[in-house]
């Protein structure tokens, strides 16, 4: 019984004296070779070139904050649960009385941390964030000869805040701040 069409039936007469001495063999084979010095070469001068990726391309991580600058992660740890290379670590703390400028819920995450050589790129801490406060980006990460390099920390991950002369420049107004 069969279970695909794709088989062959296997020649076992023995070989005619042409084909034992592998002439037409190789002269196929230096053909094919000489085909591919023609064609167009597959690989890119990567950092001078980059290839185009998909629309779909999952890369960096990050993590967001609101429009009044404030982070947008709360610590509720759905995140780091959905990782499947368990690569996220994060540690919860309590928004402390004057900190509302900084944080957008009363918990914000003390200490995030990701580690990208375990992360496998599956986008399901995206998907699983109520906040929408980490997301993947389209840039691949940099290429290091030291693995502590591959650790993110909060700090690499969070997006800059919005100085007031970048709001003000944002909003049509050229001049810049008083000091």
């Amino acid at each position: 019984m069969q279970l695909t069409n794709r088989s062959k039936a296997v020649n076992r007469d023995p070989m005619t004296f042409s084909e034992s001495l592998y002439i037409p063999g190789l002269l196929k084979g230096m053909a094919t070779t000489v085909g591919h010095i023609f064609k167009k070469k597959a690989t890119v001068s990567y950092p001078e070139e980059t290839r185009p990726f998909s629309p779909v391309f999952r890369g960096l991580h990050i993590l967001n904050r609101d429009e009044e600058g404030r982070e947008k992660c709360t610590a509720c740890g759905l995140c780091a649960l959905s990782c499947p290379a368990e690569a996220i670590t994060m540690e919860a703390a309590e928004r402390l009385p004057g900190e509302e400028h900084l944080y957008r819920e009363e918990k914000y995450a003390a200490k995030y941390e990701i580690n990208m050589l375990r992360c496998i790129f599956c986008g399901f801490c995206e998907e699983a964030c109520p906040k929408d406060a980490i997301y993947l980006t389209q840039s691949i990460p940099p290429p290091n000869y030291d693995r502590e390099t591959f650790i993110y920390k909060k700090d690499d991950l969070l997006l800059p805040a919005k100085t007031d002369a970048q709001e003000r420049a944002a909003e049509g107004d050229p001049t810049p701040l008083q000091p």
